[in-house]
Formats: C-alpha cells, sequence, structure tokens
C-alpha cells in the first residue's frame, strides 16, 4: 500500500523543535532570532506567502521584520535597504521574496544580502560551499525534500534518484543534497532524451519542473519514493471560480506505483517555511558563534 508522505506533520514537528532552539537562545543570549523578509509589489501569491512567513516566525517566538515595497521601487532603492538589514543586529536572516519586478536585477540583490544572512540560501558563496561539501546555509525547499526522505529511508546511500528540474532554487541544490548522502544522482531537464526510461530506473524521483501532472503514473518504478515539488493550478472547472492545485506529478496514477509520495497541497510546501525557521536559528547561533541545534 503506497503510503501518503504528511509534510504538515513533518513541517510541524521541526517547528517545534525550532521553537524550542529559540527557547534555549534566548536564554543564553538574552534576545530572539530576527528574521526579516522583504516583499517588492503586491503579488497576490507573494503576498499569502509573505503573511505565512511572518505568521509562523512569531509562532516559533522568533522577531518578524517585513518590509513592503511598491512595485516601483528602483534596484538601488532595494539595495540600500538590504544593506541596512546587513548592518542591523536584531536581523540574522534576510529573504527578499521573489520574483522581483523587471527593473530589479534579482541576482544582483540576493548576492547583496550578507551570506551570514542568507537564509534561503542562494547566495553564490552559500551556493558555491554547498556543491563542494562544505557547511552552508541551504535552499530551504530542497532541504525540506531531503528531510522528508531521510525520514522514509534510514540510509539514501546507494539509491538511484532523479531529479526532474535544474533550477539554482530546487533542482541543483536537490542534487548537491542528494550526493551528500552518497546517493546516485541523475539531473533531467527539458533536453532530456527519453525521460520516462530514467524516471523507471530511480528510487527516488523528485520532481521540480513547474508543469501540472507532466510525471504519469507508468514512469514510477513499483515502490520508489516520489518527492512532488510543483505546485500548478489547472483552469477552472466550470461553475468554479479557481482551478485545482496540483502537482508536477500525477498523483493517482503515481500512487498505484509509488511506496511513499507527496499529495499536493501538503507536502513539499508546509516543510518550505519549517525549515526557513531552522535557518534563521542556525543563521543566529553562527552570528554568536554558538553551536546550533541539529535539527
Amino acid at each position: 500500500m503506497t503510503k501518503r508522505i504528511d509534510g504538515k506533520a513533518a513541517a510541524l514537528d521541526v517547528r517545534q523543535q525550532v521553537a524550542k532552539g529559540v527557547e534555549a537562545f534566548r536564554k543564553q543570549t538574552g534576545r530572539a532570532p530576527g528574521l526579516a523578509v522583504v516583499l517588492v509589489g503586491d503579488d497576490p501569491a507573494s503576498t499569502v506567502y509573505v503573511g505565512s512567513k511572518g505568521k509562523a516566525t512569531l509562532e516559533a517566538g522568533m522577531e518578524s521584520f517585513t518590509h513592503r515595497l511598491p512595485a516601483d521601487t528602483t534596484q538601488d532603492e532595494l539595495l540600500s535597504l538590504v544593506e541596512r538589514l546587513n548592518d542591523d543586529s536584531k536581523v540574522d536572516g534576510i529573504l527578499v521574496q521573489l520574483p522581483l519586478p523587471d527593473q530589479i536585477d534579482a541576482d544582483a540583490v540576493l548576492d547583496a544580502i550578507d551570506p551570514a544572512k542568507d537564509v534561503d540560501g542562494f547566495h553564490i558563496l552559500n551556493a558555491g560551499k554547498l556543491a563542494v561539501g562544505q557547511q552552508a546555509l541551504v535552499p530551504c525547499t530542497p532541504y525540506g525534500c531531503l528531510h522528508l526522505l531521510k525520514h522514509e529511508h534510514d540510509d539514501l546511500s546507494g539509491k538511484h534518484a532523479l531529479v526532474i528540474g535544474r533550477s539554482n532554487i530546487v533542482g541543483k541544490p536537490m542534487a548537491q543534497l542528494l550526493l551528500g548522502e552518497n546517493a546516485t544522482v541523475t539531473i533531467a531537464h527539458s533536453r532530456t532524451r527519453d525521460l520516462q526510461a530514467l524516471a523507471r530506473e530511480a528510487d527516488i524521483v523528485v520532481a521540480a519542473v513547474g508543469r501540472a501532472e507532466m510525471v504519469k503514473g507508468d514512469w514510477i518504478k513499483p515502490g520508489a519514493t516520489v518527492i512532488d515539488v510543483g505546485i500548478n493550478r489547472l483552469p477552472p472547472e466550470e461553475g468554479k471560480s479557481k482551478g485545482k492545485l496540483v502537482g508536477d506529478v500525477a498523483y493517482d496514477e503515481a500512487a498505484e506505483n509509488a511506496g511513499a509520495i507527496t499529495p499536493v497541497p501538503g507536502g513539499v510546501g508546509p516543510m518550505t517555511i519549517a525549515m526557513l525557521l531552522r535557518n534563521t536559528l542556525v543563521a543566529a547561533h553562527q552570528r554568536e558563534e554558538l553551536e546550533a541545534p541539529a535539527i
């Protein structure tokens, strides 16, 4: 019987551990870790996501600093804010919500964030450290995926993992994390030939390509673990204002073959915010030269 991986329960466990770590940190330092989130513009999805981050930060006992800027904010104005946050001793983590408006170079902004406060793990220094196996702040979504995988498997060593997607946000760091666990990793993308055949050989499939239900049930090796990072909204059915949310995997089909699979929603999504809180706690400990709890 296929196991439905409960991302909400796993995220709650992480958040509870973070809250305990925050309490201990406060007793040691006399302050709470602080997370600053910057939102430029009024993209509806980003607005909701930023609100969720702020709420989760406060629930964990951290300080939350939200900066909402108008859509016509210039790159220099945003860089000036990032510089102020870099210098703010109350701020341990900085997250600039993506996507940014067209007039702003996202790479320039991300590279301006102090790597020690880069809780999204997107700074080139953190990406480079991850690539060579050094300690780094790791992107939240792939780290959450790894957490779910390690909960399902005592040992990932030697398992064949297929990562579908090669983005800097999910695909590439996901591959690096799996390599760090001694998995055998294949990265697939839009020009990969015979993707179905590769998927059928994989013990683990991580789908992060952004195409609704692209991965079909007959692609999945019997007993494989499937982590679906995608979140896509289908066209609305007649009489409904919104379409159904689905992942990059055709869930019902894949569940017939998979040994374990994440649903959408309720799978990877909750883990992203949980790992953001974890990264902020780790960053706070590192800035105070304290040993961070293992979460």
